[in-house]
């Protein structure tokens, strides 16, 4: 059965149709135009349910709690039934995280979609407006993660918190590492610092399950932001652009099946 998976993230709002084991008619829309009669998922949805496969069901997850009802009252014009992933629901392993309810359903969906197409145990690197290292183990399921801040974030963050440092929107190629102009020297730490900060937080994680007796994980990488770690890294990732809903579809399917 095709589902209509959407991801309602900080700034942008990821959908896909996911038939069997990939997504399809996939798109984004601006987070706070969620709701928009032009710009919004309305305008979006006669094309989807057109398709030659239409989705009959939405599974969505979200990170924005104030978004979540205005997302549901618009949604509902599709007259297909709306199923949201939270932590009671199944991902086809366990949570052994203390706190169930403080994790971010965007967070869970990926646990589902590792789960599901790589296995355990495994490492999602979520890249997007912050950075999400999520662990699923074999003894304990999801166990936890790391949140960090992305590289448009550190870049943002300089220009606003000091009075000097101006807005920096891209992360174009360097050719030193020592900076000769304030652009270039913020475009180094992005280019070489965040991917420096993704490695040293993942060569941690892997020690600690290699202390811990823990098969050699699946690492694997989706989001927007991912491309600024491609090639940087000493392990080889498998890029997952789609996993958050693919993991919402498999999730879907094994609390509807």
């Amino acid at each position: 059965m095709p589902i209509l998976c959407i991801d309602i993230g900080n700034t942008h709002a990821h959908y896909g149709v996911v038939g069997d084991s990939s997504a399809y008619s996939a798109g984004e829309v601006r987070t706070r135009l969620l709701d928009h009669p032009d710009e919004g998922i309305l305008a979006r949805l006669p094309v989807l349910l057109a398709a030659p496969n239409p989705p009959n069901a939405i599974a969505f997850c979200s990170v924005v709690p104030s978004v979540t009802p205005v997302f549901l009252r618009t949604i509902s014009a599709s007259g297909l039934p709306v199923w949201q992933i939270t932590h009671e629901q199944k991902l086809g392993v366990p949570v052994s995280y203390p706190n169930p309810t403080e994790i971010g359903q965007d967070r869970l969906a990926n646990t589902a979609g590792a789960h599901a197409l790589f296995g355990s145990p495994a490492i999602v690197i979520d890249l997007g407006t912050a950075v999400t290292f999520d662990i699923v183990t074999k003894t304990g399921g999801y166990e936890g993660g790391i949140i960090a801040p992305g590289p448009a974030m550190m870049r943002d963050y300089l220009h606003e918190r000091t009075a000097q440092l101006p807005f920096v929107d891209d992360s174009r190629g360097i050719t030193s590492a020592i900076g000769k102009s304030t652009v270039e020297a913020m475009r180094i730490a992005s280019v070489i610092g965040f991917p420096g900060m993704i490695q040293a937080l993942l060569d941690a994680v892997l020690a600690e399950l290699s202390r811990r007796g823990e098969s050699a994980p699946a690492i694997i990488t989706a989001g927007g932001a991912a491309v600024a770690i491609d090639g940087r890294l000493r392990q080889r990732p498998t890029d997952s652009p789609d996993l958050t809903l693919l993991g919402l579809a498999a999730s879907w399917r094994l609390n509807n099946a």
